[in-house]
This record gives structure tokens, sequence and C-alpha cells, in this order.
């Protein structure tokens, strides 16, 4: 351990390393165990060589927003919207799993830094793209966000890790007197979480294009040949 301090300690500091490594103490302790103080310790240096970087700790933690709406890989343009729906929509899934605790940050933040905006610009522009107007195109993107959050949340530290009731109904008496939420219980498990969410993805992907505009008769022959072609 010695040793590792004494490297990280020889290594310049600089933003890229700072948010690295916060978002390693992150998801080793939690964000209820994170702290300028132990993100100094993590790297070899004093508190205040992290302030020369980011002000204070509100500061670097929108920084990292920044940074995690950055990895979000936004699909080709070009792709019809359908297909880009559920691309965006497993992408930021995606940037859930791949930081769980920093996600319980993340999802309650007000999503206003620059990096954020271009994120939610990228998913909203498909609803736009469908022909929706801006009214139903707020309301589908918020439905669907609803969805995406909340699995995620869910997946990430939501019911299963949650607080539980001092004296829990035993096991058997739960089987005798409640046979239905028993018979679903294996299917909470997280091996079934991506079954699941497909499920949803789908269910929510053919209610919003049955609500798309229609484009003209003429719109429909031309886009018909050129799936043919």
């Amino acid at each position: 351990m010695a040793g590792t301090k004494r490297r990280a300690a020889r290594e310049p500091l600089s933003r890229d390393r700072i948010e690295t490594a916060a978002f390693e103490v992150i998801e080793r302790d939690g964000l209820e165990g994170f702290s300028t103080r132990k993100l100094a310790t993590e790297l070899g240096c004093e508190a205040m060589s992290i302030y020369h970087y980011f002000p204070s700790k509100a500061h670097l933690m929108d920084a990292l927003v920044d940074r995690a709406a950055s990895e979000f890989v936004p699909p080709p343009a070009d792709l019809p919207w359908p297909q880009r729906l559920l691309a965006v929509s497993r992408a930021y899934r995606d940037l859930a799993l791949r930081r769980p605790r920093f996600f319980q940050f993340l999802a309650l933040h007000r999503m206003n830094t620059a990096q954020a905006l271009a994120l939610i610009e990228t998913v909203a522009s498909v609803f736009r793209d469908a022909g929706f107007d801006a009214e139903t195109a707020a309301r589908l993107f918020r439905i669907w966000g609803y969805y995406i959050t909340g699995a995620a949340l869910d997946e990430t530290g939501g019911y299963a890790k949650g607080p539980s009731a001092l004296e829990p109904v035993p096991a058997e008496v739960a089987a005798r007197d409640y046979p239905a939420i028993t018979a679903f219980n294996p299917y909470f498990k997280p091996r079934h979480h991506e079954a699941t969410f497909a499920l949803g993805l789908d269910i929510l992907l053919q209610a919003t294009v049955a609500m798309a505009p229609k484009p003209p008769q003429a719109g429909r022959r031309r886009a018909a040949k050129a799936i043919i072609r």
C-alpha cells in the first residue's frame, strides 16, 4: 500500500487522473463514503491539490456528470428512428451498469451541463425526427425516461438492495399465503434483468411506433421501394 501511494504521489495530477480516481473511489466505497479527503489519499496528495483543479466537491461532481455523459455513444443519425430509439435506450442503461454506484447520483442530477444537455438533445431529437409535435415528443421522452431510469436504478441499487423488515414473513408462510408473488420471485433475480428490460423496450417501442404520424401515401410507397432496393 505504501509503495502504491508513493507511485501515485510521483505521478502528476491532472483533471483526467482526478476524475478517474474519483470514479474508482465511488464505485468501491459508494457515494456516502466519497469525500475529497479520501480521494486525496487515493491519489497520494493533499486535498488542497485537488482544489487547484476543482474549486469544490460540487465542481468535481459536475465534471463526473459531464465525463459520464461524454461516454454515451449516439447511434448513426441515418438509422431509422425506431432503431435509434432502441440504441439510445440501451446506451443509457449501459452507462448506468458501467458505473452503478455513481448512477445513483447521475439519475437525480439535473442534466444541465453542456455535455449532459448534448446527451439529452440526442435522445430528444429521435422523437422530433419521428414526426411528433413538441408536446407529444416531450411526453414520450419523459415516459421512456421513466422506464429506462427506473429500470437502471432498480438494477444498480434498488429494491433488491434496499432496507428490509426486521421480521420478514418466513419463506414457507409466504409460499402458502402469497403464492402469486412467490411464483414471481425467481424472475426478479439479476439473471432475468436483461429479458425483462428487453420486453419493456419492445412494448414501449410498439406503442410509440403506433402513435407516430404516418407519412403521405406517396411517401410510404417511396419508402417501401427503398427498402426493397
